[in-house]
C-alpha cells in the first residue's frame, strides 16, 4: 500500500472536523502524488530544480516555474502545476513527486499550542525510515511561531532534555525539515520559524543551511532572515560556518556561565566551552537586524543566583545580545529542581540593570509535552511499529 495512504488512514483517529475540512483535500493530493520510490522535489533549490528540468529534456526556466509552484503556491501534486505542459508534467511525475507528507498525529494544549507528529521519509538513507519528529505550532496574538526539528533524537545528551535521552537516530534531509513547514495545516499563519525542536542544528548543518536558503531566497519562500532563529549548544567549526553563511538569528543554549557546571549539564561544553562560543560571537555584528540570544533554563539554587548573574554580565560584556530565562520542565529520572518565578525575576532584573536585556519566556504547551526540553518520539516510534 502507498505509504501516504497509510498515513491518511492513521491521521483520522485524532483530527477534528475543522482540520479535515481545511486540509484533507491536500492530504489526498499528497497521497496521489507521493511515492517513496520517486525522488522528492520538496527541499530542492531553484538551481537544483533547473537541473532536474534540463535532465528531463525541459528548458531550464521550467525549473523556476516548479519552484514557484512549490514555494509560492505550496502545491501538493505535480498535476497542479498547470503552466507546465501535460507532457512535461508526465515526464516529471515519472521520476519525481512533490514529496509533502502531512502530520500523522496532533495534540492541542489548553493554551492554544499544537504539537504535530511528522513522518520522516529519509535520515540519510533512501526509502521509508519509519521514524518521526515532533513540531510545535505556537500562536500568540498576531504572531505564530513554528518550532521545527532538525534531527531524529540528538547526540548532545544534555542532562535536562528529553530529546537527548532518546539518543540519535538520524539527520533530517532538507526536504524533511522543510516538510514541517510545507505540510503544516496553519502554514499560512506563520510569522516566525525557530530551529529549537529535536536535534542540534549545527550537527546537521548542510541540511539546515539548505532549508534556510530556500526559506530566504527570492525564488523560494522569500522570507526575511529576521523571521528565522537557529539554536545551538555551540559546535566547534560548525557555528562559525553558520554565522558566516547565514544572516538568520542565532540562539545559544547557555544554561550556565561556569565551565564545570555547564559541563555537568551539557557534555558539548567539553568540545567548545561557553567562553569560546562567546568570543566567536563577538567577531560578528549583532547591532543591526541580526540578533544573538542566550537560552538559559533556571534550576533552583543551581544556576539562578546573583553569582551566576555577575558571571553572565562579565562573560557577554561587549556583545550585543539578550538572555531568555526559561522555566525547567521536569523529565523522568532527572533530579533537577526548577527555579521559582521570584528567583527568575530577581535574575532577570539584575541582568537588565547591568546592561543585559533579559526576558522570562512564557512556558507554552507543557500539558502536551511540547515545552522546551520535552520533545521525544522514541515511544511514538515504538507505537507505530
Amino acid at each position: 500500500m502507498n505509504r501516504a495512504y497509510t498515513i491518511i488512514k492513521k491521521i483520522k483517529h485524532f483530527a477534528n472536523s475543522t482540520f479535515f475540512r481545511t486540509f484533507a483535500p491536500y492530504m489526498e493530493k499528497s497521497a496521489n502524488d507521493s511515492n517513496t520510490s520517486k525522488k522528492r522535489l520538496l527541499g530542492l533549490t531553484t538551481a537544483e530544480l533547473k537541473q532536474v528540468a534540463q535532465q528531463l529534456g525541459m528548458p531550464a526556466f521550467t525549473g523556476g516555474q516548479i519552484a514557484k509552484w512549490l514555494y509560492e503556491k505550496g502545491v501538493m501534486s505535480i498535476d497542479e502545476m498547470t503552466n507546465l505542459s501535460k507532457q512535461n508534467r508526465e515526464r516529471l511525475s515519472n521520476e519525481y513527486c512533490v514529496g509533502a507528507m502531512p502530520p500523522i498525529d496532533c495534540q492541542r494544549s489548553v493554551d492554544g499550542t499544537i504539537k504535530y507528529l511528522f513522518p520522516v521519509v529519509t535520515t540519510g538513507n533512501s526509502g521509508d525510515s519509519g521514524l518521526f519528529v515532533e513540531t510545535v505550532f505556537i500562536p500568540d496574538g498576531d504572531r505564530a511561531t513554528l518550532c521545527v526539528s532538525s534531527q531524529v533524537g540528538c547526540k548532545m545528551n544534555c542532562l535536562f532534555c528529553q530529546t537527548g535521552k532518546q539518543g540519535f537516530e538520524g539527520n533530517l534531509s532538507a526536504a524533511d525539515i522543510l516538510n514541517q513547514i510545507y505540510a503544516l495545516p496553519e502554514r499560512d499563519q506563520l510569522t516566525n520559524v525557530v530551529f529549537m525542536g529535536q536535534g542540534e542544528p549545527m550537527d546537521n548543518l548542510d541540511n539546515v543551511l539548505k532549508t534556510t536558503e530556500i526559506l530566504t531566497a527570492a525564488d523560494g519562500y522569500a522570507w526575511s532572515p529576521k523571521r528565522i532563529t537557529v539554536s545551538s549548544v555551540g559546535v566547534k567549526n560548525k557555528l562559525k560556518r553558520f554565522l558566516d553563511e547565514s544572516q538568520c538569528h542565532v540562539a545559544i543554549s547557555m544554561h550556565s556561565p561556569l565551565h564545570e557546571q555547564r559541563l555537568s549539564l551539557m557534555p558539548a561544553e567539553k568540545a567548545m566551552n561557553i567562553s569560546e562560543v562567546v568570543e566567536l560571537l563577538k567577531q560578528y555584528d549583532f547591532t543591526h537586524q541580526r540578533r544573538c540570544s542566550f537560552e538559559y533554563i533556571c534550576f533552583s539554587g543551581l544556576n539562578d543566583t546573583l553569582e551566576h548573574g555577575r558571571e553572565i554580565v562579565r562573560l557577554v560584556k561587549g556583545l550585543e545580545c539578550r538572555v531568555n530565562l526559561i522555566r525547567f520542565h521536569q523529565i523522568p529520572n532527572v533530579d533537577l529542581p526548577g527555579a521559582d518565578l521570584s528567583r527568575m525575576e530577581q535574575l532577570r532584573d539584575y541582568l537588565t540593570a547591568n546592561g543585559v536585556f533579559t526576558t522570562i519566556r512564557a512556558s507554552r504547551g507543557q500539558d502536551i509535552f511540547a515545552a522546551c526540553g520535552l520533545l521525544s518520539t522514541e515511544k511514538k516510534k515504538n507505537q507505530k511499529q
